[in-house]
C-alpha cells in the first residue's frame, strides 16, 4: 500500500478532525497502519485573513481553497473539512467520499455569566461570525446585540475577554471535539436555534478518479449521515445563497424516514420562513430540493437567489 497523506487546516480543531479521521482509516482498512498515514497542514485564505468578512475575502469557500488546489495537484491524497465550511457545489473533479458520522449538531453559548437568554431585560454583547445566528439570536431576545468576531476556536474565546463581550455563541461539535464544554454556558436546542447545513459533520474529500483511495476512504462513511448531509446540501444548492444567507437546515433519520427542518431569513432580516418535510431516507436529494423550492416559494420577492 502506498502511503498516504492527509491535508487540512492547521487549527487544533482541523487537527482533532484529522486525527479521527486517521483512527478510522487504520480500524477500517486493515492493509493501513499508523506509519502509512502522513499528515499536511495548509493555511488557508481564510487562517490568514481573519479581522474582515468573509464575503469580502472570497466567499465561503476560503477556509477550503488552497486544501482543494493541494488535492487538485495531487500533493495531498485525501482533504478533511468541516462540512459546513464547504461550498455546496463541489469540483466536479473532487468528491466527498465520506462524511463521518455527525457530531453535536446544536450551537453552543460560550459564557461565564449568562445561563439563559430568553429572560434578559438588559442589553447584551454576543460575538459571531454568522448573520443566520445573529438573527436567530435576535428572534430570541431582542436585547441581544451582536458584535462580528472572526477566528478558530481558541481565538474567539480569547476575544470573549479582549472585547468585553457577554459570550460568544459556537459549534458545540468543536467545542467538544477540543474538550472545552467547561466554558459553556448552555446548550441551544436544534428547536431553539435551527443549525447550518452541515453543522458538526466532518466531509473526508478525494480526486473523483482516485479508485484506489475511494475505496479506502468510503468505508469510513457513515450512512445516516450522509444522506442527512445530501439533503441539507441540496437544499443549499436549490438556494443558491452565499457566505451571507442566513439559513440553517437540520435533517434527521428516524425509522427510514428523513425530516429536513429549514428556516431562510429574507434579504433585510425582517422576516424569517420555515419549513420541514418527511420522506424515504434514500430520497435525500428530492426532499432537499423540495424543501429549497419551498423556502424560495414562501420568500417570493423577499429573498434575492444569488
Amino acid at each position: 500500500m502506498t502511503k498516504i497523506t492527509i491535508g487540512a487546516r492547521s487549527s487544533n480543531l482541523s487537527l482533532a478532525y484529522v486525527s479521527r479521521v486517521k483512527d478510522l482509516l487504520i480500524k477500517n482498512n486493515k492493509e493501513l497502519n499508523e506509519t502509512d498515514i502522513k499528515i499536511k497542514t495548509i493555511t488557508t485564505t481564510g487562517d490568514i485573513k481573519q479581522d474582515v468578512r468573509i464575503s469580502e475575502v472570497g466567499g465561503k469557500n476560503l477556509f477550503c481553497k488552497e486544501i482543494e488546489e493541494n488535492l487538485l495537484k495531487d500533493n495531498i491524497d485525501i482533504a478533511v473539512h468541516s462540512l459546513k465550511d464547504m461550498e455546496s457545489l463541489e469540483n466536479p473533479d473532487l468528491i466527498i467520499g465520506a462524511y463521518i458520522e455527525r457530531n453535536d449538531p446544536r450551537d453552543v453559548l460560550i459564557s461565564d455569566n449568562i445561563k439563559n437568554i430568553k429572560d434578559l431585560e438588559k442589553k447584551i454583547k454576543i460575538g459571531s461570525s454568522s448573520r443566520r445566528r445573529e438573527l436567530q439570536l435576535k428572534r430570541i431576545n431582542k436585547n441581544i446585540l451582536v458584535e462580528y468576531v472572526r477566528g478558530n476556536i481558541d481565538t474567539r474565546v480569547e476575544k470573549l475577554e479582549k472585547q468585553d463581550l457577554d459570550g460568544i455563541i459556537l459549534a458545540a461539535a468543536g467545542i467538544k471535539s477540543l474538550n472545552l464544554e467547561n466554558k459553556v454556558g448552555f446548550f441551544f436546542e436544534t428547536e431553539e436555534i435551527l443549525p447550518a447545513a452541515g453543522q458538526g459533520i466532518i466531509a473526508v474529500q478525494c480526486k473523483e478518479n482516485n479508485k484506489a483511495i475511494k475505496n479506502i476512504i468510503k468505508k469510513i462513511n457513515h450512512t445516516n449521515t450522509s444522506l442527512c448531509a445530501i439533503a441539507e446540501r441540496k437544499m443549499l444548492q436549490t438556494i443558491g445563497g452565499d457566505c451571507d444567507t442566513a439559513i440553517g437546515g437540520f435533517a434527521e433519520i428516524k425509522d427510514n424516514n428523513l425530516k429536513l427542518k429549514s428556516q431562510l431569513f429574507s434579504d433585510s432580516g425582517d422576516e424569517s420562513f420555515e419549513y420541514e418535510l418527511v420522506g424515504r431516507d434514500v430520497d435525500a436529494a428530492y426532499i432537499g430540493k423540495s424543501v429549497g423550492e419551498k423556502l424560495l416559494s414562501l420568500a417570493g420577492t423577499k429573498f434575492k437567489k444569488k
